[in-house]
């Protein structure tokens, strides 16, 4: 039966078969399983374009497609088709390969270079092995035989739900793609102290190489957003920017994560899987903690940086990668080559380009911008009507040392936002901390007018320093030592020395 003889009402009749089925066939492996409720939401919004100079057939089509719930609009050329793909939203194309003038084939491939995203399914009355793979290769989403028993058109419905879905999970990652690369523009990273542009400044140079690039900055700093700046403006920028935390997954397990896995590698290796590495390829890896990878897997990573090859876990494969890699982490690289915890060789590999993130006390000026920016975020997140900060907490803000930098201070500011009523953001909101940030800084020792034992006023300062920051974190030497700026093992040595006790 041909399915382009509508005078017999050939078209007609088949509705039941193309749209009611029970089971209908198998299209191909692209389609996937066949979903009534999200078909019925597909259905309701989309808007198809059938193309074809056969009249009676295309009438046809229209009225079928029409029933299933589609809004449809017909063309008589490839033309006219141009221009209502150019001036409509079409979400998908239904066009015959003969026709006058410009045919199906290049009205798909034209269609392609103006509306990248919008699918299209090609038909024809001469169908083929070799004419299906031209309209695959032009770019069409499938191919049709108009020639076909009608009983061979049953799968229509889905398939034509599936282009457009396609077409709109393809446009909605064009969109997020987008919206990414504008994220993480330059001028959208908030603060114009001299620390940061410095930062930016390295940044906007290498972002659009290839070169290794190692972030060191305290925790909180924003290094992951340095990485992604770096990933988004550069070439790469269309393909995956991939994140991996060294320190949150076990030593035994990073490995396949990384490299991947081939079946029966390990206990419960059940089936292939494909590593960080691999799903990078084309663009960005980012090994946060790298500082926290075991010796063995050191090893492994110099190698792929060297020749940009590796073995997924129990394979004896090798597997090639273009992947570039930034990392990340806060600790001392060059303490830990010392005390034989990281490869000196990988350090070198790592820090071709080193970028070091300043913590938020050493931008202080800052801080009343992201302040702001954080407000506006968190109320639109939260759809609270603050009206702002008053003077005396931003003085409060700005003189606190900020130990969880750029997070600690997103944080606070959210949480103040939620606790918060519709006024101005007050100083007596602010935890006890920032208060004591003033009081520290008010009690500084001025110089007696008769002078002063200089190492007596040095060291009874430095105890009370040391105190009040014990105090404030409630003996927590680890965020004591960060308010205070020193290395943990310097603070133990100095309240071991002044004899200090917790109380």
């Amino acid at each position: 039966m041909a399915l382009y003889r509508p005078d017999s009402g050939t078209l007609e009749r088949a509705i039941p078969d193309l749209y009611h089925g029970a089971s209908p066939p198998t299209v191909g492996p692209a389609l996937g399983p066949f979903d009534g409720t999200r078909a019925e939401a597909l259905l309701r919004k989309s808007h198809i374009l059938v193309v074809d100079d056969e009249e009676y057939f295309r009438n046809a089509l229209e009225r079928i497609l029409a029933r299933a719930g589609h809004r449809v609009h017909g063309a008589r050329n490839a033309t006219e088709a141009l221009e209502q793909v150019a001036g409509e939203p079409i979400d998908l194309v239904l066009a015959d390969v003969q026709m006058p003038g410009i045919n199906g084939l290049e009205l798909v491939r034209q269609i392609r270079d103006i509306a990248p995203d919008l699918p299209c399914i090609v038909m024809t009355g001469h169908g083929g092995l070799e004419m299906s793979a031209e309209a695959l290769q032009a770019g069409a989403f499938w191919y049709l035989d108009k020639a076909s028993d009608m009983s061979k058109m049953a799968p229509i419905r889905r398939l034509v739900e599936s282009a457009i879905e396609l077409g709109q999970l393809k446009s909605e990652n064009r969109r997020l793609q987008h919206e990414l690369r504008r994220k993480y523009r330059f001028e959208n990273i908030v603060g114009t102290s001299k620390a940061l542009r410095a930062v930016l400044d390295v940044v906007g140079k290498v972002a659009d190489t290839d070169s290794t690039v190692l972030i060191t900055g305290e925790s909180g700093t924003g290094k992951e957003l340095i990485a992604r700046a770096l990933h988004y403006n550069s070439s790469r920028s269309e393909r995956a920017f991939v994140t991996v935390n060294c320190g949150a997954i076990p030593g035994e397990l990073l490995e396949s994560e990384l490299f991947g896995h081939v079946k029966g590698a390990f206990t419960n290796a059940v089936s292939h899987r494909e590593g960080r590495f691999s799903l990078a390829n084309g663009g960005t890896i980012f090994l946060d903690e790298i500082g926290d990878m075991s010796a063995n897997l050191q090893v492994k990573l110099l190698r792929v940086l060297q020749d940009g090859t590796f073995e997924p876990v129990g394979s004896s494969k090798t597997l090639a990668v273009d992947t570039r890699v930034v990392a990340a982490t806060n600790q001392n690289l060059e303490e830990a080559i010392v005390a034989k915890r990281f490869r000196e060789d990988l350090y070198y590999r790592l820090n071709v380009i080193p970028i070091e993130v300043p913590p938020l006390r050493r931008r202080t000026e800052d801080i009343p911008e992201l302040v702001h920016h954080f407000l506006e975020v968190a109320k639109d997140d939260k759809g609270k009507q603050i009206a702002g900060i008053s003077d005396e907490a931003m003085e409060l803000l700005c003189t606190y040392p900020w130990p969880g930098n750029v997070r600690e201070l997103e944080n606070l500011v959210e949480r103040l936002v939620v606790l918060g009523g519709e006024g101005e953001i007050s100083a007596e909101e602010l935890p006890a901390p920032f208060h004591a940030a003033v009081a520290m800084e008010a009690t500084a020792p001025r110089l007696p007018i008769d002078g002063l034992s200089f190492r007596d006023a040095v060291d009874e300062f430095e105890t009370g320093l040391i105190l009040q920051a014990l105090e404030h974190t409630q003996w927590n030497k680890n965020r004591a030592a960060q308010l205070l700026g020193l290395n943990r093992t310097t603070l133990l040595e100095k309240i071991k020395k002044k004899g200090l006790g917790e109380h």
